[in-house]
């Protein structure tokens, strides 16, 4: 056979990596080519048989067929072209597939036909330009030029045809319809790659779709918008859907402006506003290789000269380089940890990669470029090259980049041959390692992978010295790990070590996070719409990420921190804050992983955070007086009725907030914790109640003869704020009780405003008015959720019951489990003589005779019952967990109604202090109260801590929410060092066995001795 004239001897050809493979190809080959005689001409049996004894024709074929399927089946499905490829060379083939780019193919062809022609065309060049990168006869530049345009033509060809198709449908006015792209106002930008002239062998092609409407002459300016979307996208469909011939090439729309939330075709004059008030330093970057490839090409080329100054700075102020060195920061782990590895390396974005020579290029080119014109080339060589010339870095470096990126360009060609696969990924395993090696025309895995590792190894140490001085802004996901961490945000698709990073830190759903946090770099939320919030967000972003990562569920924190940004109105104040305090910064995001109500709090009361900043904010809380002096002062300045109302809340809000700190913090005991929340309740009732009543009083008046200051009301609090042991979640048990002049009948009693009440309406009306006070929903949210189920005869009784009334239900008509709830009752509010005589009136009642047998058969048996309808086998649910909460609370309960007639110093103690009394008193034995006391101690810590942590109450299935951060706080409340994994299952431990040894005692006081009572005469 004739001479390959672009062969020689001195090529070297790659090895077939199956030699199965490369004679199957083979055969394949020649039966084919036997086969397509008939439209191939007459000699195609007799070259393909020709060129399979060629030695040199061999040997190209067996590195074709024993490498790449894809390009074999190329061969096989246009053996005819094949024929020609070989016999005139790449060069005068691609000159004959070219040809006039911008010319359409003959006979106005429609869709179909122009796709067809696409696809087909695409095939040729893929295998034009594989077999002359293979053969080695053209560079690196000539491979990707080729590919780029052949896309330029492509789109300059569709773009033709979809605006030659709308100017025929009247849908779009065609200035000139014998060259529709001219001055049509339909601007198509090449991104990245393409933009470059770089465009690698199975890429993207990134595309920036624009239109003018200056220069386009309508009568409905309105309808542009949807007229150049539609042509957009069908522009999109020719070019990227796959077909049975193929396709030609996937199109990514995403680096336009905000791609999350604007059209695929934006108007220039858009775009220019977005790049000029949020266009980010990636973007300037991405900018650099911006190119319009097809439309109104002098359009596109005015709209990038408009840019010029957002692309090119001529001068940059410290925060516009701290920026730009993040992009670069943001792309490696930390400098000399990354680990260099063959198997599964992605070399385009991993350490040492394709990514990391690019962004050298292309961060010292926002720096350096708008004072020196020079370094403004898109082509990455010829920029390395510019920046050795202009001393930005040593020739000796330019040239190691250089040479690697050509290595790994080549490499990333032949991965994508194989199957016309977008990938950088290498194999895992060593064969398969070892085929690519031969691909790329080495003997073996140990030559290639010492050239690979070695490029990629001087690519991670040249680009680890850029911006050496600046601090590291990834770093390792966790701390002593000397595995990669990228953190990057930057461009449009999510980076896959920022992925996995994300997966390390905790993150369940990391493609949630990625999308999110891009979100806040495009300005989505108003905290981010300032360049300078972005650009410290950026420096905050692995800071803020590690910290959510180790809270309890760092996803749930994640989405409550995107919330809480999305309502603030800026975000500099805050960042700054969190850059100057990074203690504050682990606070937030530890309030937003592990206690939902503060979070909710915080998110809607930023200011709350200068207040954490004061010295005294970890200081003890006030005492109860302090608090109703502090709410009153502050009631006392406004005016309007709804404004106490909102004041109140702000400030019972950021008074629970506190203590709610404290308790997450650890510098709150259980018990004083308890105190506060029970104070801070307490004094949110008497600081509001007044205003409530001054309010009541200017339409109904005032009872004649009341106490002017403190009225004829009294609230009576019962449950957990009797007892002082309310938690964060806890709602109010209050009872309503009033006194009229000498005990008169209510009737008889009117009220002496313009509306007169008689005293029982007045009472309950005005208790409904503080009711709804406590429990509104204003803007600041509410105080309190009320229980009047113990109010005398419960929920069918009046919501105020007199004093007397109170007196006679007691004495006539409560339940065993009414007194039981009275042994925690505690006035709050009400006018001394008042409070005086309730006081007595429920010392008498706790004090008065009763049947002990009555009693313990009650109690035994109202457990029962309250243990069939809230029974559960959760060691969580303290409360009603046998052994738990409720049963400490009947045991002190039960004793204190058993002796409280001789025994008075019992009464109105909380449940710990009742415990105390009774083991002083000899009535419970001091072993016994102790196991209670010690045992109390432990449910009321862990169970504030969950009440701040976990909404709502824990089950047996809702265990797993218990994460491993909020294991570790448990252990610590329950006064264990959280450093063993064991340490939470010892406390599951403990809490199984203080349960079983409290409701032991249960059953010993109450349960086993009340079923051993004979049964009740009837």
């Amino acid at each position: 056979m004739h001479d390959l004239w672009f062969l020689n001897s001195k090529c070297a050809l790659p090895e077939a990596a199956s030699q199965e493979m490369a004679e199957l190809g083979l055969e394949r080959w020649l039966e084919t080519a036997h086969a397509d005689e008939e439209t191939g001409g007459p000699s195609l049996a007799d070259f393909a048989r020709q060129l399979t004894e060629d030695s040199l024709g061999q040997t190209l074929l067996e590195a074709i067929f024993g490498n790449s399927p894809f390009l074999t089946s190329v061969i096989l499905k246009d053996p005819a072209f094949f024929r020609r490829l070989i016999e005139s060379g790449p060069d005068a083939a691609l000159k004959k597939i070219l040809g006039d780019p911008g010319q359409k193919p003959p006979d106005h062809p429609d869709d179909d036909a122009l796709a067809r022609y696409l696809r087909i065309t695409k095939r040729r060049i893929a295998l034009t330009v594989a077999v002359a990168d293979i053969t080695g006869v053209w560079t690196l530049q000539q491979v990707t030029q080729a590919l780029s345009d052949f896309a330029d033509g492509a789109l300059r060809l569709t773009a033709a045809h979809v605006l030659n198709e709308a100017g025929k449908q009247g849908t779009l006015p065609l200035k000139y319809p014998d060259d529709p792209e001219r001055e049509s106002g339909f601007i198509i930008i090449a991104m990245g790659k393409l933009g470059a002239g770089e465009l690698n062998y199975s890429s993207d092609i990134d595309l920036i779709v624009l239109f003018d409407p200056d220069r386009i002459e309508t009568d409905e300016p309105g309808n542009l918008q949807n007229r150049f979307v539609r042509l957009t996208k069908k522009l999109v469909r020719l070019i990227d859907e796959r077909t049975q011939d193929g396709y030609v090439f996937r199109t990514d729309l995403r680096l336009r402006p905000d791609p999350g939330v604007t059209p695929v075709a934006l108007p220039v004059a858009g775009a220019e506003t977005y790049y000029e008030s949020l266009g980010q330093n990636w973007e300037r970057a991405a900018m650099i290789k911006a190119r319009p490839v097809a439309g109104d090409i002098k359009a596109g080329e005015a709209f990038l000269k408009r840019l010029t100054p957002f692309i090119w700075r001529k001068n940059l102020d410290f925060a516009a380089i701290q920026d730009i060195q993040s992009i670069k920061r943001q792309i490696h782990a930390h400098r000399g940890g990354a680990k260099i590895t063959v198997g599964g390396h992605n070399v385009k974005l991993g350490s040492g990669g394709i990514r990391e020579i690019e962004f050298f290029a292309q961060t010292q080119q926002l720096i350096w470029g708008g004072r020196l014109a020079g370094l403004r080339s898109p082509v990455t060589c010829e920029t390395l090259g510019a920046l050795a010339e202009a001393g930005h870095c040593t020739k000796d470096t330019a040239q190691d980049l250089i040479r690697a990126y050509e290595f790994l360009r080549r490499l990333e060609h032949r991965l994508q041959m194989i199957n016309d696969e977008q990938t950088q990924v290498l194999p895992e395993e060593p064969r398969e390692i070892e085929k690519i090696g031969m691909f790329m025309g080495f003997s073996g895995f140990e030559d290639f992978a010492v050239e690979l590792t070695g490029h990629l190894t001087t690519v991670q140490k040249h680009y680890s010295d850029l911006f050496i001085e600046a601090p590291t802004l990834a770093g390792s996901a966790n701390d002593g790990d000397d595995g990669p961490a990228n953190l990057v945000f930057t461009g449009t698709d999510p980076d896959p070590e920022t992925l996995a990073t994300l997966r390390t830190l905790g993150f369940d759903n990391p493609g949630t996070v990625d999308t999110s946090v891009r979100g806040w770099h495009h300005g989505r939320v108003r905290a981010t719409r300032s360049k300078r919030a972005r650009e410290i967000l950026t420096e905050l972003m692995p800071v803020l990420l590690k910290a959510i990562g180790r809270t309890p569920s760092p996803d749930v924190a994640f989405l409550r921190f995107d919330g809480f940004l999305s309502r603030l109105p800026a975000g500099v104040q805050l960042f700054s804050m969190f850059q100057a305090n990074p203690h504050l910064l682990d606070l937030v995001t530890e309030i937003m992983g592990k206690a939902p109500r503060l979070a909710d709090h915080l998110s809607n009361r930023l200011a709350i955070l200068d207040s954490v900043l004061t010295q005294g904010f970890f200081d003890a809380p006030p005492a109860k007086r302090a608090l109703v002096e502090e709410l009153k002062g502050l009631l006392a300045r406004t005016e309007h009725f709804e404004q106490k109302l909102d004041i109140s809340r702000r400030w019972n809000a950021d008074r629970r907030f506190q203590v709610g700190v404290q308790c997450l913090r650890g510098t709150l005991q259980p018990g004083d914790a308890s105190l506060a929340f029970s104070n801070i309740a307490e004094a949110a009732v008497a600081g509001l109640f007044p205003a409530i009543e001054e309010e009541f009083a200017i339409k109904h008046g005032r009872i004649a003869g009341t106490d002017p200051e403190h009225g004829s009301l009294a609230v009576l609090a019962l449950g957990k704020l009797g007892s002082r042991e309310i938690t964060a979640a806890a709602d109010l048990d209050l009872v309503f009780v009033y006194s009229t002049p000498g005990d008169q009948a209510t009737s008889a009693i009117l009220s002496d405003g313009d509306k007169p009440l008689d005293a029982q309406h007045y009472y309950n009306r005005l208790s409904q008015r503080l009711i709804n006070g406590l429990t509104a929903l204003t803007s600041e949210g509410l105080l309190y959720e009320v229980d009047m189920r113990l109010r005398p005869s419960g929920a069918k009784g009046p919501i105020a019951t007199s004093l007397k009334g109170f007196e006679q239900y007691h004495a006539q008509s409560a339940w065993t489990w009414e007194r039981l709830a009275l042994t925690r009752a505690r006035v709050i509010l009400g006018p001394p003589e008042l409070r005086q005589r309730l006081n007595s009136t429920i010392s008498s009642i706790l004090r008065s005779p009763r049947d002990p047998d009555a009693l313990l058969r009650d109690v035994a048996d109202m457990r029962a019952r309250l243990d069939a309808g809230r029974h559960t086998d959760c060691l969580w649910a303290l409360k009603h967990l046998r052994g738990g909460l409720v049963d400490i609370e009947f045991i002190a309960q039960y004793l204190t109604l058993k002796h409280a007639r001789a025994h008075p110093d019992l009464l109105g103690l909380g449940t710990r202090a009742t415990l105390v009394a009774l083991i002083e008193g000899g009535l419970l034995a001091s072993d016994d109260g102790q196991t209670l006391i010690n045992t109390l101690n432990l449910w009321q810590g862990l169970q504030g801590l969950l009440a701040l942590t976990i909404e709502g109450e824990v089950t047996v299935e809702r265990e797993e929410d218990i994460s491993k951060a909020l294991r570790e706080d448990l252990v610590r409340v329950a006064g264990g060092a959280p450093n063993q994994a064991a340490d939470f299952e010892q406390l599951r431990e403990t809490i199984a066995n203080r349960a079983d040894k409290v409701y032991a005692l249960f059953r010993d006081l109450i349960e086993i001795p009340a079923a051993q009572l004979p049964p009740p005469e009837t």
